[in-house]
C-alpha cells in the first residue's frame, strides 16, 4: 500500500472509533457548532491581505518532525498579526502530529477563518469540523468519488462552512466540483512526489473560471507567491516553509513583507 492508502485506511478506522466515543448528537451540542462562521472566500479577497493561508503543521510523512516545540496558540496569533488571511490547522495525529484540540485552541485565540486540514472520508468528520470551530474544510479529490465530493461539499455548505476542493491534476475535475467554493491546486505529483510551484501556473487556465483558486505545496519564496498571484491565483497555502523556522510567526511576517515589496 502507498502512504496515501495507509493514511486513508487508518483514517476510516479512526472515524469509526470517534463515532462511538463522540456521537453526532454530542458534537451538535458544542458552542462552536451553533456559532457563526467566518467566510474564507471573503478573507482571501480582502484588499489589505495577500490571500495567504498560513498552516500549523508539526510533522509530515515525507519530512518527519518539522517543529515539535512551537505552541499552536503562539503561532496562530503571530500568523494573524503578521497579516495572514486565514489559518490552516492539521488535525490528523498519526501522520501529521495534529489533533482536534489544536483547532479548538486556534479558534479560541483568533477571529480569522480557520481551515480544518485532514483526510475527510466520512460525513461525520464534517460535522466534527463544525463542532470544533472550523470555518472551512478541505476535500481531496484524489481519495473521493464524484458522489462523495458532491455529498460532502453540500453538507459543509448546509452547516455554514466553505469547501476547498484540492486537486493534483486537472483531470480530477472530471469528478465534478459539487458545492465547492474554492479550488486548491496542489503542486505535488502524487506519483513521484516531485513538487514545483510552476505546476499550478501551468494548470491555471484549465481551472473553473467562476471559483476562487489557491495554490498549495512547494511555495518557498515571496517571489514564487508573487508569480502565482500574477498568474491569477487568489491565494496560496504555506505551512512547512514557516514551521521549519524556530519562530514560524516571524517567518510568516518576513514573507508577507517581502511579498508586499514585490507588489509595490
Amino acid at each position: 500500500m502507498s502512504i496515501l492508502e495507509n493514511i486513508i485506511a487508518d483514517k476510516q478506522t479512526e472515524v469509526q472509533q470517534n463515532k462511538n466515543l463522540y456521537p453526532i448528537a454530542l458534537l451538535e451540542k458544542t458552542e462552536a457548532f451553533s456559532s457563526p462562521t467566518v467566510s474564507l472566500k471573503k478573507y482571501l479577497q480582502k484588499k489589505d491581505k495577500n490571500g495567504l493561508i498560513a498552516e500549523f503543521k508539526r510533522k509530515s510523512p515525507s519530512k518527519g518532525i518539522i517543529n515539535k516545540y512551537t505552541k499552536v496558540e503562539d503561532t496562530s496569533i503571530a500568523y494573524m498579526q503578521a497579516g495572514a488571511s486565514a489559518i490552516s490547522v492539521l488535525t490528523d495525529e498519526k501522520y501529521f502530529g495534529g489533533k482536534n484540540k489544536d483547532l479548538i485552541t486556534v479558534r479560541h485565540f483568533n477571529y480569522c477563518p480557520i481551515l480544518r486540514k485532514d483526510f475527510i472520508v466520512d460525513p461525520y468528520q464534517i460535522i466534527e469540523a463544525r463542532s470544533i470551530g472550523a470555518d472551512a474544510i478541505l476535500l481531496i479529490a484524489t481519495v473521493l468519488t464524484a458522489a462523495e465530493i458532491k455529498e460532502f461539499s453540500e453538507l459543509a455548505n448546509n452547516l455554514g462552512m466553505e469547501t476547498i476542493l484540492e486537486i493534483h491534476d486537472v483531470k480530477e475535475l472530471d469528478k465534478g466540483i459539487g458545492k465547492a467554493d474554492i479550488i486548491g491546486f496542489n503542486n505535488r505529483n502524487l506519483h513521484d512526489f516531485t513538487c514545483h510551484y510552476t505546476n499550478a501556473i501551468k494548470a491555471f487556465n484549465q481551472l473553473p473560471k467562476d471559483l476562487l483558486k489557491i495554490a498549495e505545496s512547494g511555495i518557498n519564496t515571496a517571489k514564487e507567491a508573487y508569480e502565482l498571484k500574477q498568474a491569477g491565483y487568489d491565494g496560496f497555502l504555506i505551512g512547512q516553509q514557516f514551521m521549519e523556522h524556530s519562530n514560524p510567526g516571524f517567518a510568516c511576517a518576513q514573507f508577507i513583507q517581502e511579498l508586499n515589496k514585490l507588489k509595490a
